[in-house]
């Protein structure tokens, strides 16, 4: 591919993710309230669909990726993006819960299908640079939350909660257009005997996976955990709210910070590099969440080590898994590596509310959370060291 492709590639995938997401999930939380209001239903029924749809796209991810690999991603993103605005669309009308639940399992096929797996499978196949356009990619969805949630509460304000989701639903259609429409081809398979089937199961069976999905089960356990509890965590060491709300607002540009940079550099560092950044500065954010007294400073220090240590390692898990595990598979084994998070993903909100109620606050959280971390950098070391994995030379974000 050309630079131009590179480009067109980029812009592409970045705004077709940067809407699905926005659509699909940034503004779930906001229409909790609206239809509370409206319909009776209480918040954990209602949240409840959310939790389906994680599961399903968690155990999606591993046909869909397949699929990709076989016949390419362009199709299955816009089908999987003209999915998600139907359901959208059937979300609007529901007046009962059966329905909602059943909407939200299907949502999460359409998530597995329109979002992050199969769009980065798509890059790293036909990109020139994935490395770059990864990166790249990454600093436009960045801005997601900044955009899509004061835009969703705008539009519930302005219109209500079920032509808000119309509105959402109508958004929802671009990105199906630009990947039947804009995306490049992939180029074509050379001349030759037909290969054999990928291999899976003796894939994930490999250490340097193994490694990769014990590190990305423990990151995801911290994200969501943190997502779901650092503003409590923070009000309860009598920080004043304008202290506790700056500092979880510094995460996304301390994350677009470090993904711009990563950009910048290009070729100039591997994924493996990139990752053992990652993963030594995520227990270290932590150790300084469990050890910082009430001070801005500090807690700034805590937010810039964990947002650039999560902002690199949502490039790492698309590209690095390309630059460790190989390109051949891709699209399976990134889905096999998102079943791994699974699990931590669903629980992790309510384990720490457990142990929050347990203990009586959100003392050992922080403990519990630089433990994992330090076990997640241990397992990444494994997986970019394990003995048979791709040379860093021969990483697609070297290029041909």
């Amino acid at each position: 591919m050309s630079r131009a492709a590179d480009t067109r590639l980029l812009v592409c995938i970045a705004i077709g993710q940067a809407i699905g997401w926005g659509t699909l999930f940034s503004v779930f939380p906001l229409f909790g309230a609206p239809m509370e209001a409206e319909l009776g239903w209480t918040r954990t029924e209602i949240n409840a669909g959310l939790t389906l749809a994680l599961l399903v796209s968690g155990l999606a991810a591993v046909p869909v990726g397949q699929h990709v690999d076989r016949h390419g991603g362009r199709r299955i993103l816009a089908w999987g993006a003209w999915l998600g605005a139907a359901l959208l669309a059937a979300w609007a009308c529901t007046t009962s819960l059966a329905l909602y639940w059943g909407i939200w399992a299907v949502m999460g096929l359409a998530q597995a299908a329109a979002l992050w797996g199969p769009a980065m499978a798509v890059v790293v196949a036909t990109a020139r640079d994935p490395n770059r356009t990864i990166a790249g990619i990454t600093f436009v969805t960045g801005f997601t939350g900044t955009v899509f949630v004061p835009l969703g509460a705008a539009l519930i304000a302005w219109l209500g909660w079920r032509d808000a989701l119309l509105a959402l639903a109508a958004m929802q259609v671009i990105p199906g257009l630009l990947a039947l429409w804009l995306l490049p081809q992939p180029p074509p398979r050379p001349p030759g005997a037909a290969r054999a089937p990928f291999d899976l199961r003796a894939a994930v069976r490999r250490p340097a996976f193994l490694g990769l999905a014990a590190c990305f089960a423990a990151h995801a356990f911290i994200g969501i955990g943190l997502g779901a509890h650092a503003i409590p965590l923070l009000r309860e060491r009598g920080l004043p709210e304008a202290t506790v709300l700056l500092v979880v607002a510094l995460h996304g540009p301390f994350q677009v910070a470090a993904r711009l940079a990563l950009f910048s550099l290009g070729r100039r560092v591997t994924m493996r590099g990139v990752g053992r950044l990652a993963t030594a500065l995520t227990p270290f954010g932590m150790l300084v969440l469990a050890l910082a007294p009430p001070d801005l400073g500090w807690l700034v220090l805590y937010a810039l080590c964990w947002a650039v240590a999560d902002g690199l390692m949502t490039i790492v898990r698309a590209a690095g898994t390309a630059e460790i595990l190989g390109r051949e598979g891709y699209g399976a084994i990134t889905g096999a590596l998102s079943v791994a998070t699974v699990l931590p993903r669903t629980a992790a909100p309510v384990l720490i509310a457990l142990i929050w109620e347990g203990a009586g606050g959100y003392g050992p959280v922080p403990w519990l959370l630089t433990g994992l971390a330090v076990l997640g950098a241990a397992a990444f070391l494994a997986a970019a060291d394990a003995r048979g994995t791709p040379s860093p030379s021969r990483s697609p974000g070297q290029g041909p």
